[in-house]
């Protein structure tokens, strides 16, 4: 019986994430997100320092002075003081003072580590957030890599940092996808560009995800970590602290990545930068992105965007900060595959012709939280003759993955590992010298340059992909009662959600 109820129980992230869920009560998702995501990063830098600190003490007699500030800098572990430290906030989890006393701990961090100056939320002591349940979510917390060392107990906590960072998109719904990208679309751009060496750039770096993903890949692939180093840029100042904290928990060097309110194209934090990868997920047809300011920018080397929307000025920010053999693989709205709006088409002909485009992918719907607009993926490189791979100048390939991915929830939907395994197997084997690559109706082709220029330099996949080849077992039956389940499946999840509000409005009439 035991072993069964083992094989059945929760992960130990969808345990924590349903009982932080309960404590949150009257807050804001947006809001309650700093206070949980605030707490995990605490314990993380305190399980760290802890773990340290008895090093020291136990080393004492050889000179090791476990209060010198300059012994934890050397092994890169934040200086936590004495009231701040994880256990100290523990111990008066119960009282009712207990916000004012993490608010304070924030601010001795954030004094003793230069690093953190501006980072961390102080939200614990404001009157809608119960003093009772913030110390039962300290206890909470406090359980997870309990008595684990430094590095499985960063690895659970970066892991349940993430895992909430995804679970607060999804409560906030369009709000999250500011600054969360789904993941497995950074899952799917980190494979298909395979960043093992170099420097890493996002000038839209949300909360960081692009960055923790592309360490990740290295990791798992026997690379060293070391050899990537990472810079970025956000101008939303809160997703920026989010991002802080997300690179701390993971141990990963995050000094190059920027805040201004201004943004990438008013104020480019990296100007000579040279990447040798760029992912990112930008913001879709932005009109107010200062354009009009910016008629001769010198990044308009294809072309002068339109100030109405920066799609192309973003894909002209990306070209201009590649390395000479750098490669980058970004999302774009749909739209800018086929528009020719105020010389957006223009810019797309010369992108082609001068051999930028690798690789377009067409997206399923229902990807992104923050928008319906559908999406795909462009992989650019500046140097497509390059010995590493084979040469692929004289064409693009063309994947069509609409079909591919599962609903998580009624307005969601993400790529499955093997979804990701397909699309980025078959751009791998198209792109690397030893592949063995097929055109498949339906999903992919290569095509010549020629037919990109037949079709007027629309790079919609469909286009030329083609439609899938007749499938003689499809069961008409099956799909038809498959689809009827689907529906009564969401009018019995609204019915459900109507019965709820008529229950809340009721509770209030009561009230009044």
């Amino acid at each position: 019986m035991a072993k069964q109820k083992a094989t059945t129980e929760e992960p130990l992230e969808k345990q924590l994430w349903k009982a932080a869920d309960k404590l949150r009560k009257n807050i804001d998702a947006a809001e309650y997100k700093h206070i949980v995501l605030g707490l995990i990063f605490l314990k993380y830098i305190s399980d760290a320092f802890e773990e340290l600190y008895a090093k020291l003490k136990a080393d004492e007699i050889n000179g090791a002075d476990p209060e010198d500030k300059d012994e934890y800098k050397a092994e890169n572990v934040f200086f936590v003081p004495q009231d701040a430290r994880w256990t100290y906030l523990q111990s008066k989890a119960k009282q009712p003072e207990i916000g004012k006393f993490v608010d304070d701990a924030m601010d001795a961090i954030e004094k003793e580590n230069a690093s953190l100056k501006g980072v961390l939320p102080k939200v614990f002591s404001r009157q809608n957030l119960d003093p009772t349940s913030l110390g039962e979510l300290i206890d909470l917390v406090g359980n997870i890599a309990l008595g684990d060392a430094k590095a499985r107990s960063a690895d659970v906590l970066g892991h349940v940092f993430e895992y909430f960072l995804g679970e607060f998109a999804l409560a906030e719904g369009k709000k999250g996808g500011q600054f969360y990208t789904p993941r497995s679309v950074v899952e799917l751009l980190v494979e298909m560009l395979e960043p093992y060496k170099g420097r890493v750039f996002d000038p839209c770096c949300g909360s960081g995800g692009m960055f923790v993903h592309s360490e990740k890949f290295v990791t798992e692939h026997q690379g060293k970590v070391n050899d990537i180093s990472i810079y970025g840029q956000e101008s939303n100042q809160t997703t920026w602290r989010l991002a802080k904290m997300n690179l701390a928990i993971r141990g990963i060097d995050s000094s190059q990545v920027k805040w201004n309110n201004e943004g990438s194209f008013l104020n480019d934090a990296h100007k000579d930068l040279k990447a040798d990868y760029i992912i990112a997920n930008p913001p879709f047809n932005v009109s107010d992105w200062g354009g009009d300011l910016m008629r001769t920018d010198g990044r308009w080397q294809y072309g002068t965007p339109p100030t109405g929307n920066a799609n192309f000025a973003w894909m002209q920010h990306f070209i201009y900060h590649l390395a000479p053999s750098g490669q980058a693989g970004v999302v774009l709205a749909k739209g800018a595959l086929t528009s020719k709006t105020s010389g957006e088409g223009d810019i797309r002909k010369a992108l082609v012709e001068n051999g930028f485009i690798d690789c377009i992918v067409n997206l399923p719907a229902k990807l992104f939280l923050n928008t319906q607009i559908p999406a795909a993926l462009w992989f650019m490189s500046r140097n497509r003759k390059n010995g590493k791979y084979r040469d692929r100048s004289n064409e693009i390939l063309f994947i069509d993955a609409r079909n591919l991915g599962h609903l998580i929830n009624r307005r969601t939907r993400e790529l499955s590992k093997e979804d990701i395994d397909k699309i980025t197997s078959t751009y791998h084997n198209w792109r690397n010298l030893d592949g063995k690559y097929e055109d498949v109706a339906g999903f992919c082709a290569s095509a010549p340059i020629s037919k990109v220029k037949e079709l007027d330099y629309v790079l919609t996949p469909g286009r030329y992909v083609g439609l899938p080849d007749e499938e003689d077992d499809f069961n008409f039956a099956e799909r038809f009662t498959s689809l009827k389940a689907e529906l009564e499946a969401q009018l019995k999840e609204e019915a459900q959600l109507n019965e709820m509000i008529a229950a809340n409005l009721l509770k209030i009439k009561i009230n009044e």
